[in-house]
């Protein structure tokens, strides 16, 4: 059984930053791509930033490329996002999601965290 939980969302002013966890557990995790993917309201769920298993791999959203950076600490089951230079447009809720390959559905997913950018 895999599970995924995130945190680290909340509300922040345009320009910015802040950075998500996503704390996994399971004991084949740490061999899985994971990735980032958000959904803003009325909008279809969107991908935001992989990341290989041993974090020599990342790639990234055109939309969030030189703003966000996406890492892992296999040591603490953890992966992040860093996010910085907000803008209103990155609100929505923030879920982690494993394994990741490109063009595929991850079938494990954390609950999300909301983020919200005033402007």
């Amino acid at each position: 059984q895999v599970q995924l939980v995130e945190s680290g969302g909340g509300l922040v002013q345009a320009g910015g930053s802040l950075r998500l966890s996503c704390a996994t557990s399971g004991r084949t995790v740490n061999s899985y791509a994971m990735a980032w993917f958000r959904q803003a309201p009325g909008r279809e769920r969107e991908f935001v930033a992989a990341i290989s298993w041993s974090g020599g791999s990342t790639s990234y959203a055109d939309s969030v490329k030189g703003r966000f950076t996406i890492s892992r600490d296999n040591a603490k089951n953890t992966v992040y996002l860093k996010m910085n230079s907000l803008k209103p447009e990155d609100t929505a809720v923030y879920y982690c999601a494993a394994p990741y390959y490109q063009g595929t559905n991850p079938p494990y997913w954390g609950q999300g965290t909301q983020v919200t950018v005033s402007s």
